[in-house]
């Protein structure tokens, strides 16, 4: 292997840092306590659910991921899957989990190791959307726990988190600013980030 290291970040709008007034959000900053030695590609777009992901990130993931490099994939997505519209949630649970199911046999079948962020809290959507987002949560754990693939479950702490809430009341409702994506970070970083970047493409990481 060349020593090329290339992570690939797909998601939502957490994922991209919406409400940060730093820019960086929780990607940006695991990054900076990194080191320089990593390529990444921030490739988060607002209001995605897990189809949207799904639709696009062969082709993004193939535009930036070379042979005999490292290539990684992080995935964080479920917050919008358990938006309600119409009457309706935008993705049921269990697409949105055959969707990340999906995506691990196909990062295990191109040997790249993969990490899983649970889907944070949107405060405004309301008690329903949490308890979605909770299940949702759940069930990702369920299946990577299977899959021996590393979660990082942030759903609970965040939804309790009095940075978060404050930070989350006092913008749009489901973005927080510096002091969320800063807890959003710490929950990634203990939760074992430098394990899992220590550990061989295409393996299980170390948890």
């Amino acid at each position: 292997m060349s020593g090329d290291l290339r992570v690939c970040f797909f998601g939502d709008s957490f994922v991209q840092g919406i409400g940060d007034p730093d820019y960086r959000g929780w990607v940006g900053r695991v990054l900076a306590v990194t080191g320089p030695d990593v390529t990444a590609f921030n490739l988060g777009v607002r209001r995605d659910t897990s189809d949207d992901v799904v639709r696009r990130y062969r082709q993004e993931l193939d535009a930036r991921t070379v042979a005999d490099a490292d290539n990684r994939l992080v995935v964080s997505f479920g917050s919008n899957d358990a938006i309600e519209e119409n009457g309706r949630v935008r993705v049921e649970l269990s697409r949105c989990v055959d969707n990340l199911a999906g995506m691990i046999a196909e990062s295990r079948d191109r040997q790249l190791s993969m990490l899983v962020v649970g889907p944070p809290p949107v405060l405004d959507a309301g008690a329903a959307h949490l308890e979605r987002t909770m299940k949702i949560a759940a069930e990702m754990a369920a299946l990577c726990a299977v899959d021996d693939v590393p979660f990082v479950d942030i759903t609970a702490a965040l939804a309790a988190d009095p940075a978060w809430i404050a930070e989350v009341t006092a913008g749009d409702g489901a973005h927080p600013g510096r002091g969320g994506y800063e807890r959003l970070t710490a929950l990634v970083l203990d939760a074992g980030w430098r394990a899992w970047l220590g550990g061989r493409a295409g393996r299980p990481a170390a948890r």
